[in-house]
């Protein structure tokens, strides 16, 4: 008789559907407020939403970490964070006098499969705040020293990785979980990398890798197509065509159980690992997302609820254009806890999930959904996931349906599928983890 499983909770992410393609997806129910269009060869999703006057604005740098050498990890935020300290037309003090006249805000969002330099403006001062976001992209000054003043920022931020046991772990679970890949490089760079990057190498950068093809372009917001085609055309509409062309990275396959220590004397250990998932476009996405949520449940209610080895222990699941799944946790007893986990995931892998626990984990995904959607921003970026990730931006809107196609039956073959050979960090009293241990996952 197969053991039934109780699915506890569940955290809302963007996730793709189970045996369609994303275009059999697309409602014959146009979303009228939402429209895709091309603007001197850049593709431009925009997203009237009239109930507010605040408007985001992403121009998405396509490609992430596969534009990155080990020699220049971290080089394109670094870039645009130059860029901050001045342009060719306005010195640090004009940008800076501007900003705070304007009361916005331009960001940069470091992923791994991308770049979003981004402005959040409202109606009135979104023009103004565009055109300084693209000056600082199309024409900045790169001035000797300011790079030499960004470096000594970047290299603070990287040796306070080590500071921070969860940044550290993070840091180190990346690295082996993705070895081989563009995934192991570090978004925000290395102390190698930050140390060798020279104005000449970012003066390269710039000009070969800020093209027309690699943008991508989201707004969402109270403004109008004509007023976007405008804005684009005086712009980044000028910047060369390039030849990039983005595409999933291809997939990797599964890894094998590994291990990475950094011994430290703390409280508490800490323990992520991770294990490979598959690509966005895959029916398999969908159904992985829900099956790590349900171990997430059993997790809290075994290591937190019944044995009270951790007040902090989850199941994440990445969501890249190349998925992974994890296991993480702090604790004092790493092995009793570890066994635990494996246990669990066994008992998901070979157990049988209740059909009404599914469905309530599912309203509770559709829940968290709609929260994770309140803002123009997150609109944006679910956006920007669905059209790169899955070839088509309505499919976004499909989200519920795809959700609710999950069966029993799919949690259990992906867990199968997926969930194991899990390369892990560990932070803290080494002496407390034994390898076996590890070697089990």
């Amino acid at each position: 008789m197969m053991r039934s499983l109780l699915v506890l909770s569940i955290a809302a992410s963007a996730i793709s559907p189970r045996g369609r393609s994303p275009r059999s997806l697309v409602s014959e129910v146009a979303d009228t407020a939402t429209t895709k269009f091309l603007v001197a060869g850049v593709p431009v999703i925009l997203r009237r939403v009239t109930s507010n006057e605040v408007v985001t604005a992403n121009v998405y740098l396509l490609g992430g970490l596969r534009q990155t050498t080990a020699e220049t990890e971290g080089i394109e935020p670094f870039l645009l964070d130059v860029s901050e300290r001045g342009t060719q037309h306005a010195s640090r003090d004009a940008l800076q006098l501007a900003m705070a006249r304007l009361g916005t805000q331009i960001v940069i969002d470091p992923n791994v499969d991308w770049t979003a330099f981004g402005v959040r403006a409202t109606t009135r001062t979104f023009a103004g705040t565009w055109a300084i976001m693209a000056d600082r992209l199309m024409y900045p000054a790169i001035d000797t020293a300011d790079v030499s003043f960004m470096r000594g920022q970047y290299l603070s931020a990287v040796r306070q990785r080590g500071d921070s046991p969860d940044a550290l772990v993070a840091y180190l679970a990346d690295s082996i979980t993705y070895r081989g890949t563009p995934y192991e490089r570090s978004i925000g760079g290395t102390e190698h990398s930050i140390t060798t990057l020279t104005r000449a190498m970012l003066r390269q950068y710039e000009s070969i890798q800020m093209v027309r093809s690699r943008l991508l372009v989201v707004v969402v917001g109270n403004v109008t197509r004509p007023q976007i085609e405008r804005l684009i055309q005086s712009t980044i509409g000028r910047l060369p065509e390039g030849s990039y062309r983005w595409t999933i990275p291809p997939a990797t396959g599964s890894g094998a159980p590994a291990l990475v220590e950094a011994q430290r004397t703390l409280p508490t250990n800490y323990i992520l690992g991770f294990y490979r998932g598959p690509p966005a476009t895959s029916r398999d996405y969908q159904a992985l997302r829900v099956a790590a949520a349900a171990l997430e449940g059993q997790l809290f209610g075994v290591i937190r609820g019944e044995r009270h080895l951790s007040y902090a222990v989850e199941a994440p699941f990445v969501d890249h254009a190349l998925s992974a799944g994890g296991l993480y946790v702090t604790t004092e007893w790493p092995d009793t806890t570890l066994a635990l986990m494996r246990g669990q995931v066994e008992l998901l892998q070979t157990g049988e999930v209740n059909p009404t626990a599914l469905t309530q984990l599912v309203q509770q995904f559709i829940t968290q959904y709609f929260l994770d959607n309140e803002t123009n921003a997150d609109q944006a970026n679910f956006l920007a996931r669905a059209e790169l990730y899955r070839g088509d931006y309505r499919v976004a809107d499909h989200f519920v349906d795809e959700l609710r196609e999950v069966t029993p039956a799919d949690v259990q073959r992906v867990a199968r599928a997926y969930m194991h050979g899990i390369a892990f960090a560990y932070v803290g009293d080494t002496t407390k983890l034994s390898a076996s241990v590890i070697a089990g996952f």
